[in-house]
């Protein structure tokens, strides 16, 4: 078996409503999906997170002609040959984004030739469902005070839906944080929160936040700090009880051990179309453990990531373990998005707040090419 074709797919759309969080506002969502074709005609389907204009010349003009004609199974050898050929000037960034999505569609099409499920290759299903924790509350233009009780409102609203966790954006200003941390708390007192500001807060901000947070019992706090500053981590969590998550911003296990050496962050969050893909994902989760931290997976982007995060919380244990495992929540974003909820004729069950993890060959969701072209941008080619 040989890899015969890759294509890439450049979608976007336009939200009809835009929605912000601490750094920017969206008002339109782009995601880069690979095709990745083996010379019996069977296709593996990937995505990248980062940007989707930039990363498709690194998969047309780099990675793909390095890599067609080796074999469609081979994961680890065709990560360590992408890894290598650009070592010296690629070591993380949007090459690291466009080797993720070619790792991802070689899992799913290295799980269809073989006939197994992605979580079969990962070394089993621990579990059928996992738990979703629901992502939203995103920023509106509306003033504050009606901005808070919109926030409260839709955060009641996913707890209708079935979901026992959910996310907060915080990152705006202290004052309205505070407020919105304490007001969702109020309106939702058994459910599990969580808090992230998207590396929004200096040291001292985020001393003061988390500390709220903790009184609030809040799961987790993530990305509280600038990820260039990976020192102040651990003068953070000093300071906290509850745990500092972060990592959507970090690839390879070579960052994700700068960070556990650190010493300030309890929960490791990888994105599996940024992190390096699946394949590195593993390494992650496995230096994870060595560690005593546990690792679940960012999730931004389309129906592939989604799944790809699902066989990964599928599979993975908990640190240091014992009977009554605690859960290993998966992120499910819940803000608009077409490219993830209109393209897919096969995809992701999440019903009261559960995710089912596919059993079928591959990733276990299907993207409608057909479908795909209302979003079309560019596409590219490249062949034996």
């Amino acid at each position: 078996m040989k890899i015969e074709c890759i294509r890439t797919y450049h979608l976007r759309c336009h939200l009809d409503k835009p929605f912000g969080f601490s750094q920017w506002y969206y008002d339109q969502r782009n995601v880069l999906v690979i095709e990745v074709v083996s010379d019996q005609g069977v296709s593996g389907w990937g995505e990248c997170y980062g940007p989707a204009d930039v990363t498709q010349g690194c998969v047309e003009k780099f990675y793909a002609p390095r890599i067609i004609g080796m074999s469609p199974i081979a994961t680890d050898a065709i990560w360590q040959h992408m890894w290598r050929a650009s070592l010296d000037f690629a070591r993380g960034g949007v090459m690291m984004g466009a080797m993720s999505g070619i790792d991802m569609a070689l899992w799913d099409l290295k799980g269809k030739l073989l006939g197994q499920s992605v979580s079969e290759l990962m070394g089993g299903r621990l579990r059928d469902k996992v738990n979703c924790y629901a992502t939203g509350m995103y920023y509106v233009d509306q003033p504050e005070e009606q901005l808070l009780e919109t926030l409260v409102e839709e955060g009641v609203g996913y707890a209708n839906q079935g979901f026992e966790a959910m996310k907060i954006k915080v990152g705006k200003n202290l004052q309205f944080d505070e407020r919105f941390s304490v007001a969702l708390r109020e309106a939702l007192p058994n459910t599990e929160l969580m808090a992230d500001s998207n590396h929004a807060y200096d040291l001292p901000e985020a001393i003061r936040m988390g500390r709220i947070l903790d009184e609030l019992n809040y799961r987790w706090f993530e990305e509280p700090l600038s990820p260039e500053f990976t020192h102040q981590f651990r003068q953070l969590q000093d300071k906290l009880d509850l745990p500092i998550a972060t990592g959507e911003c970090e690839q390879t296990r070579f960052g994700f051990q700068r960070l556990i050496a650190s010493g300030g962050v309890q929960l490791l969050q990888p994105d599996l179309a940024y992190c390096g893909g699946p394949s590195e994902a593993l390494k992650i989760r496995a230096m994870a453990s060595a560690s005593g931290i546990n690792c679940i997976a960012h999730v931004w982007g389309t129906q592939l990531n989604l799944a790809a995060a699902t066989h990964f919380l599928a599979t993975g244990y908990t640190e240091p373990g014992r009977l009554e495992a605690k859960n290993l929540l998966l992120e499910y974003d819940r803000t608009e998005n077409p490219l993830r909820d209109t393209i897919y004729s096969d995809m992701i069950d999440v019903s009261q707040g559960k995710a089912t993890v596919p059993t079928t060959p591959g990733l276990g969701v299907t993207i409608d090419t057909k479908a795909m072209q209302e979003f079309l941008v560019t596409k590219t080619e490249n062949k034996a």
